[in-house]
């Protein structure tokens, strides 16, 4: 009985629990983070048309810039059809089993191991804190070829529709074309702010549904159900996009730009990027796609923390 209860406690183990979760949350609110790529690309074409070989009419381009998350999504069923809505899912699904697998067991490999837990069996935040960034940085780092895949699939129909020549044909097309234009650094282009961005996202998630499950759990009569696991995982997802999504933007439009020779053609670094979005769309730019981002995280969040709480406990596996 010990030896399976110390197995259930490897950090492979669970690396396959969360994967798993990680997949079901993916599959179900995928369409909005393809709504929110969208949205977030949308503004630098005005400003940057001329590093394309191919450019969007003035009509096409008009229309774009001022929609919304709703006209997006609805821009897509309409001029691409709905399955598009799931385009680029799956290195998306690739990118989660090895990401999410990687943060959730980094970090709570951190937390019993390295940073420790209080006597009191309490984990202050600071220390949550640094675990989630940690933990998110190096799950992102590992996945991140899978990310960039994700968005240049995520971006092919409407780049169809504006006149540009086909990029990828699918997921093994996309990594074989990327490996051979930039050789295997190539996979990880766009890796900076992508890592910059997920630790700044575990921070919020992590460190926040640690936090606010314990404390619940200490200071109010409700038990570690459902309930308890809700409450703390709608906090999480408010947290994370808030201090997330300046870094997805980034991270989106540095993965998205056009290249020559492996080296992007708008942007030179994260810095750069955040500056010219600023200088040519305003401050607010940076949280173009904070509501999809929010909309996405909240039930993508709910749905993994239910569900990795739920094959936890089914398996004999401790409570996160």
């Amino acid at each position: 009985m010990a030896d399976k209860t110390n197995s259930h406690e490897t950090f492979m183990f669970k690396f396959a629990l969360s994967a798993v979760a990680a997949v079901v949350a993916e599959s179900v609110t995928y369409p909005l983070d393809l709504t929110k790529t969208r949205l977030q690309i949308q503004g630098e074409q005005t400003h940057c048309h001329h590093a394309f070989t191919h450019q969007a009419s003035e009509g096409v381009k008009e229309a774009a810039s001022h929609r919304g998350m709703l006209k997006t999504a609805v821009g897509i069923v309409r001029e691409e059809g709905l399955p598009k809505l799931w385009q680029g899912v799956t290195p998306a699904l690739y990118r989660h089993v090895v990401y999410t697998g990687a943060r959730m067991g980094c970090y709570e490999y951190l937390r019993e191991n390295v940073l420790k837990k209080d006597k009191d069996g309490s984990f202050p935040l600071w220390k949550a804190v640094i675990g989630g960034l940690s933990a998110g940085a190096f799950g992102q780092f590992i996945a991140s070829p899978t990310d960039l895949v994700k968005v240049q699939m995520q971006m092919e129909g409407k780049r169809r529709l504006e006149g540009h020549p086909p990029r990828v044909k699918s997921t093994w097309h996309a990594f074989s074309s990327l490996r051979k234009e930039g050789g295997v650094r190539g996979l990880w282009r766009g890796c900076v702010p992508n890592v910059q961005r997920a630790a700044l996202v575990n921070m919020g998630d992590l460190a926040t549904y640690d936090t606010a499950k314990h404390f619940l759990l200490r200071h109010t009569s409700l038990q570690d159900n459902y309930v308890t696991h809700s409450l703390a995982s709608g906090m999480s997802g408010i947290v994370a996009a808030l201090v997330g999504t300046p870094a997805d933007v980034v991270k989106t439009r540095i993965m998205n730009q056009p290249t020559k020779n492996g080296k992007g053609l708008l942007y030179t670094s994260s810095l750069n990027c955040a500056v010219k979005t600023v200088q040519n769309e305003g401050f607010l730019a940076l949280y173009k796609g904070l509501l999809p981002i929010w909309a996405r995280m909240a039930p993508w969040s709910l749905t993994f923390w239910l569900t990795y709480e739920k094959v936890r406990k089914t398996v004999g596996t401790s409570s996160f």
